[in-house]
């Protein structure tokens, strides 16, 4: 595979009006308990439940010339950098995840964070458990401290310099090119939901949804490009990547669907995605053409178009694809996904089951 986004706590020092997630945010006492708690948990069998190898072809290389490229797994929260979540979490995935790839083609580990918690020492422990990537998500004016680009350039000549220290070196390429995964690392670099970028527009999600913040249009198909449901179920090639939460709970794309798929602290992720090809809902997702999701249930392009307008909590009219998905998930996948899983399961039983008839009389 190529990409998994891994998202290990719901901790975080922030509470951004943009997020896309409502549980990213502080918690103190009891509450961060619990969620580190759920986090330490679950990852042993999230990470166990991965692909038996994080690598990808890419169909765009000449026949009879295919590479096999080592893919990524993208570590965030939250933050996966703060006192409580960095050494009992994110440190313990990455070695875990290390220990599973090393014999099998390996794999790209990338720790998304904030930033403004780094330091020197922070940088060398990441660097010394062979993290490929530091990808520092907060340049734009929606995080509070970075308004404005002189912050925002102070901030990145800061880190720049702290990076440079350890010998990484800045990244060239976006993720969504063929040639990222040949870059050397170790490497970092800088985003965030700036106007020019596809995320600048907003997910309606989270806080975002409830600042009414979202500015996507309806012609705004956030499932048709990467980190959207494009190639999801296409695991073996370039293009795909899916979404995981602390929980185990597993979507196609980084907005999430208003179901999962299924959860990996139960079942391993490549059995959850071979489940789920052929079926025409979640076909039209990997085709990043949501708008066609519920042809087999009677919903055509034009009432998908119609269940996908509402209104923010502001008032304003909105339009936009993920609505109707998640209109559509709620009416109608419910049953579609819990018979997949119980077809996994069987199927499982049956493999476990001894042969009675090749049993002694």
């Amino acid at each position: 595979m190529e990409s998994i986004y891994y998202v290990m706590a719901w901790a975080c020092h922030r509470r951004c009006r943009h997020c896309y997630e409502s549980r990213f945010r502080p918690y103190t006492r009891a509450a961060l308990g619990d969620v580190v708690d759920e986090a330490m948990r679950n990852f042993p069998r999230i990470v166990d439940n991965f692909p038996e190898r994080m690598t990808y072809l890419d169909p765009a290389d000449p026949p009879g010339r295919k590479i096999e490229r080592t893919g990524r797994i993208v570590l965030s929260g939250g933050e996966a950098l703060l006192d409580a979540v960095r050494e009992t979490v994110t440190y313990p995935v990455i070695e875990r995840l290390h220990a599973r790839y090393r014999n099998v083609g390996g794999a790209r580990i990338i720790v998304q964070t904030t930033g403004d918690l780094l330091t020197d020492r922070i940088v060398g422990e990441l660097l010394e458990r062979g993290v490929h990537m530091i990808s520092v998500a907060s340049v734009d004016d929606f995080h509070v401290g970075m308004e404005g680009p002189e912050k925002q350039r102070a901030f990145v000549e800061r880190l720049t310099g702290l990076f440079g220290r350890h010998g990484m070196h800045p990244s060239t390429l976006p993720m969504t090119a063929a040639a990222w995964a040949m870059q050397k690392g170790p490497l970092y670099g800088f985003f965030g939901a700036t106007p020019e970028s596809w995320i600048g527009k907003l997910w309606p999600r989270g806080r975002a949804w409830e600042n009414s913040l979202p500015r996507g249009s309806i012609a705004d198909n956030f499932c048709n490009r990467w980190s959207g449901g494009l190639n999801f179920l296409r695991h073996r090639f370039a293009g795909s990547e899916v979404s995981v939460e602390p929980d185990g709970s597993v979507y196609p794309c980084c907005v999430k669907t208003a179901l999962p798929l299924g959860n990996l602290v139960e079942e391993p992720l490549i059995e959850i995605l071979d489940s789920l090809a052929g079926i025409p809902a979640f076909e039209a997702i990997d085709a990043g053409q949501p708008q066609r999701m519920g042809i087999a249930h009677g919903w055509d392009e034009a009432r998908f178009t119609a269940a996908s307008r509402t209104t923010l909590p502001d008032g304003q009219p909105y339009e936009n694809i993920c609505i109707g998905c998640d209109r559509f998930h709620r009416e109608h996948l419910g049953p579609v996904i819990a018979e997949a899983r119980a077809r996994r399961i069987a199927a499982r039983n049956a493999v476990a089951a001894p042969r009675t008839d090749l049993m002694p009389a």
